[in-house]
C-alpha cells in the first residue's frame, strides 16, 4: 500500500517519516555503507530540507517497509551536487519534466522471500508502481535514479530496465553508484505490473492511512482495562473529518500528559456540539494515539 507524502501532509505523517528515515539509516549507512550522516538512527540530509514528495510502501500493519524520494532537477538535487563524479564532467540535467529519484530502499528485516504481498519483491514492484505513477500523474515525463549495481539488475528482472545510463559508475561506500534514466509511460507500468501480478491500485487516500495507522497503533497499544477505550479508533470506514485530523495531529504533537489532557479536555469542552456517533468517534481517535508508548 503506498501514500505520498509532500510539504502538503507531511505534517499528518510525522509518525510514517520517523520510521523512513530510520529505515534509510539502516540501507544507506548500514547496509551499503555510503558516506551519509546518522543521528538518532535516521539518515537525513540537506535534500530533505527541500520539501521533496516521498513514496512510501506500508504493510498491512502499517509498518513502513519501502520508500523513495522525488525531487525536481530544476533545483539543487543529489546527482548535481552530491554524485557528480558519475556526470564525468557532463553538464546536470536539468529539466522541469524530469525528476530525480533517490534514496529507495525496502525493508528487508521485516520483508520475507518469494513474491507474496509481504515479500521483498512485492514491496519493491508496488514501490516502483507508486513512484511511477505518481511522477505520471505528476507531469513528469523521466526519472533519472542514483543506484547500485544491485538495484541496476532488480529493475532489469522487473521489466523495468533503464533506457539509458548517465555518466559513469563510482565507487561509494560498499559498492559503486551510478545514474539511470526511465521514462514514466504506461508501457513501463504495465510491464511491472505484468511482472509482480499487480492489477490493483496501490495507493491509500490520505484519509485510509491515517485510519491504518491508527487502528495499528490503536490495536497493538490498547490497554488492558477496555472502560476507557473499548473498540479500535475510527474503524466505520468513513472519512476522518477536518476535526478529527485536527485532534490527530494534537495528539501525535502532544509530549507530555498534561499536553495528552489538555487535547483530551478540549475534545470533551467541544463533544456537547456533536451527535453522540461523533463524541464516540472523537473519543476513540485520540485514545488510540495516547496510547501510544
Amino acid at each position: 500500500m503506498i501514500i505520498v507524502i509532500d510539504a502538503l501532509n507531511k505534517h499528518l505523517f510525522g509518525s510514517v517519516l520517523e520510521d523512513m528515515f530510520r529505515l534509510r539509516g539502516r540501507v544507506f549507512g548500514g547496509r551499503l555503507g555510503w558516506d551519509v550522516t546518522i543521528e538518532d538512527g535516521k539518515e537525513i540530509d540537506d535534500f530533505d530540507n527541500l520539501d521533496p514528495a516521498y513514496v512510501v510502501g506500508l504493510d498491512d500493519n502499517g509498518n513502513v517497509v519501502s520508500a523513495v524520494r522525488a525531487l525536481q532537477t530544476t533545483g539543487p538535487h543529489m546527482l548535481s551536487d552530491v554524485f557528480h563524479a558519475i556526470l564525468d564532467g557532463e553538464a546536470p540535467l536539468r529539466s522541469a519534466t524530469m525528476w530525480e529519484s533517490t534514496r529507495f530502499c525496502v525493508d528487508t528485516q521485516r520483508l520475507t522471500r518469494g513474491k507474496d504481498r509481504n515479500s521483498v519483491s512485492y514491496a519493491t514492484c508496488e514501490l516502483m508502481i507508486g513512484s511511477l505513477e505518481f511522477a505520471r500523474r505528476s507531469g513528469i515525463k523521466d526519472i533519472v535514479t542514483v543506484m547500485d549495481p544491485v538495484m541496476d539488475r532488480v529493475l532489469k528482472r522487473s521489466n523495468n530496465a533503464p533506457y539509458g545510463y548517465v555518466g559513469k559508475t563510482v565507487p561509494m561506500g560498499k559498492v559503486p553508484a551510478l545514474a539511470a534514466l526511465l521514462d514514466c509511460t504506461e508501457e513501463r507500468i504495465n510491464n511491472v505490473r505484468e511482472f509482480a501480478g499487480i492489477e490493483h491500485d496501490v495507493f491509500l487516500t490520505e484519509e485510509e492511512a491515517l485510519k491504518l495507522l491508527i487502528h495499528s497503533k490503536s490495536t497493538a497499544k490498547m490497554p488492558l482495562d477496555t472502560t476507557t477505550a473499548t473498540t479500535p479508533a475510527n474503524r466505520d470506514h468513513k472519512p476522518l473529518s477536518s476535526l478529527e485530523k485536527y485532534f490527530v495531529e494534537q495528539m501525535r504533537a502532544a509530549k507530555t500528559e498534561e499536553e495528552v489532557k489538555s487535547v483530551l479536555d478540549l475534545i470533551e469542552a467541544l463533544s456537547d456540539s456533536f451527535s453522540p456517533e461523533q463524541r464516540q468517534t472523537l473519543r476513540q481517535t485520540p485514545w488510540a494515539l495516547a496510547n501510544e508508548a
